[in-house]
């Protein structure tokens, strides 16, 4: 039997959904922020309980202590978009024909639910320690939370473009982009992805600093003189921002000379390539700062929002592709 809201299903632009939609992929970034720049502080364990900080929702001497404003902020601004997320779930599941946008939400809702637990787990089990590392269980926590928020940001992204006016409106007689486009664009957004779990694994295990000099060694060289896992893994980052430096350029100007992108796609590409700019820029300064948290946060932020706007000119390539297949359910 068909379900009762089947009939009034569409997949229609609806201004309402679509800004509340932007809301959240706008909310998302306070989260990330706060909990870019709680990190950068060591501010994660401000609170040794959890939901409530210091037993309330409003404890006290948190908005002059700044260790305590950054914690209890980012929880704040995490409940909001937990909020958000079941409101923008079930408004999907009502009013959605799609059936992939409509999943895309409880995807998304599920995201915010595990991340709910994962922060609070953070905070309960950071006394306990695992044999052979450094880091305690609780602090361990602290990577897939990290990783799980980018996944978040993609899919609230997805969610608002494919709701937008414009994902409504195009012609369907408008030209497609190529395939070997199509696969550049996944391909460089998978690079992006990876380059943040590198620096998700590199920041929690405090190797920002590992090799403290840039672009050379503290000894003068390319390749550093030891290794152990921290070097390791900064440098690894190290070499996933140069070959980013050349797979998001080739993106850039691939787009620029496709015959299918219009005005918007070009000065999205163009707004990539400021950012892969500014991202290098953050990336030299925070060394050179020796972690400085505004230039870590910074740093963090547009990861994220390189993250949001390389996966975004990615779904918007394969949009014929996803209305094409809606078209002959």
């Amino acid at each position: 039997m068909p379900s009762s809201y089947s009939s009034s299903r569409t997949s229609a632009y609806r201004p309402g959904l679509a800004w509340f939609s932007l809301l959240g992929a706008s909310w998302v970034f306070g989260v990330v922020t706060l909990g870019a720049f709680t990190t950068s502080i060591g501010a994660g364990m401000a609170f040794a309980d959890w939901p409530l900080s210091n037993g309330s929702l409003n404890p006290e001497g948190w908005l002059s202590n700044l260790a305590m404003f950054a914690e209890h902020s980012h929880r704040l601004f995490g409940t909001v978009m937990g909020l958000i997320s079941i409101a923008l779930a079930v408004w999907l599941w009502k009013t959605e024909s799609r059936r992939w946008v409509r999943n895309l939400g409880w995807a998304a809702l599920s995201i915010v639910v595990i991340q709910g637990i994962l922060g609070g787990k953070r905070v309960l089990l950071d006394s306990i320690e695992v044999p052979g590392f450094e880091m305690t269980l609780g602090q361990m926590l602290r990577i897939p939370h990290g990783i799980l928020a980018q996944m978040f940001v993609c899919i609230l992204f997805a969610i608002t473009a494919s709701l937008s006016r414009r994902w409504s409106e195009v012609p369907s007689d408008a030209a497609s982009f190529s395939p070997g486009l199509r696969r550049l664009a996944v391909t460089a957004t998978v690079l992006v992805w990876v380059q943040l779990v590198i620096a998700a694994v590199m920041r929690h295990n405090q190797a920002g600093l590992a090799i403290p000099t840039f672009p050379l060694t503290p000894e003068g060289g390319l390749l550093p003189s030891r290794w152990d896992f921290g070097i390791g893994i900064h440098f690894t980052h190290r070499i996933m921002a140069l070959v980013l430096s050349c797979a998001l350029p080739w993106l850039i100007f691939s787009i620029w000379r496709s015959p299918a992108a219009t005005r918007g796609y070009k000065q999205a590409a163009g707004l990539l390539l400021t950012l892969l700019g500014l991202q290098v820029s953050l990336g030299v300064a925070s060394v050179w700062s020796a972690r400085d948290p505004y230039f870590t946060t910074a740093h963090v932020i547009v990861g994220a929002c390189l993250l949001a706007l390389t996966f975004s000119l990615a779904w918007w390539t394969h949009r014929d592709v996803l209305t094409t297949r809606d078209a002959a359910r």
